[in-house]
């Protein structure tokens, strides 16, 4: 190119970006625009999920059952839990199968960012997107046992109710639950490594305060809407009432759950977005 020819060459824009200032809201929006890279970021999630495994994908149905297996013998059998007129192993898996996609979708959202430090510090794009696919992720492995479960109801001849349409948004309460606190987390997580040693310590507490292994009939009637502050007992109860059936629909405690995850999704999503702009210079 000749000196004259440079000179005529029109100017690329620049386009400069700066990290946001002060409490702004998370543009979904863009999160929305990077929706190629969230699936790629969900797709990879699953391919090395089970990597290298002996079991691979089997352990998606090992896991949920030997719990199934422990809380039938200890709750079931010898500590004489009700179960709500239902056989102790359908009513204990029941409640294993949202426990466990949320109890992932926590455990790999709380480390996403902090597995994901070269892209951070490479390349910008949507931080966001990181916690929500790995949440995401764990359909996988909710779908198989979903399929186990169905195969659990039938042999003990336990039919679903006509309310079994309503298992999605059930199942969108507990991928929703889990975003809510891995936000919180995952951003507390690059400045503070210790939550990923506290995280097993608080999922198995949470575990004992939710319904999976008990339910929440045996809770007395007026702590009942204090205790469905703790989101997955709306999550529980409802996908026991829509599978099950043999308990009534639970309004307050879904109505607590739903204003409790709100509450934590909105207040996480602030957090994660005033903080993500120091996520490469700390990580």
């Amino acid at each position: 190119m000749t000196p004259a020819s440079a000179a005529r060459a029109p100017e690329l824009p620049v386009l400069t970006i700066q990290p946001a200032a002060g409490w702004v809201p998370v543009r979904l929006a863009e999160v929305w625009e990077f929706r190629e890279l969230l699936f790629f970021l969900v797709w990879r999630e699953v391919k090395i999920r089970y990597k290298q495994t002996a079991l691979g994908v089997a352990w998606a149905i090992v896991q949920p059952m030997l719990a199934m297996a422990v809380f039938s013998i200890f709750f079931g059998r010898l500590g004489h839990i009700p179960s709500d007129g239902l056989p102790y192993p359908v009513f204990a898996f029941s409640a294993l199968v949202p426990w466990q996609l949320f109890a992932f979708g926590l455990t790999e959202s709380t480390n996403s960012v902090v597995a994901n430090q070269r892209l951070v510090t490479k390349v910008y794009f949507p931080r966001l997107t990181m916690p929500m696919a790995a949440v995401a992720a764990g359909l996988v492995d909710f779908c198989l046992s979903l399929v186990v479960l169905v195969g659990l109801m039938a042999y003990y001849r336990v039919a679903p109710t006509p309310a079994v349409w309503t298992l999605p948004g059930w199942t969108l309460l507990a991928l929703t639950t889990a975003l809510a606190v891995g936000v919180w987390l995952s951003a507390l997580n690059v400045r503070y490594r210790d939550v990923r040693y506290t995280l097993p310590f608080v999922t198995q507490i949470w575990l004992l305060a939710t319904p999976v292994a008990y339910p929440t009939s045996i809770v007395p009637e007026r702590w009942r809407s204090l205790y469905a502050l703790n989101p997955m007992v709306g999550v529980v109860d409802g996908f026991r009432w829509a599978l099950l059936g043999r308990t009534p629909a639970p309004p307050v405690t879904v109505a607590v759950s739903c204003l409790a995850v709100g509450l934590i999704l909105a207040g996480g999503l602030f957090y994660f977005r005033r903080t993500e702009r120091t996520f490469a210079d700390v990580i």
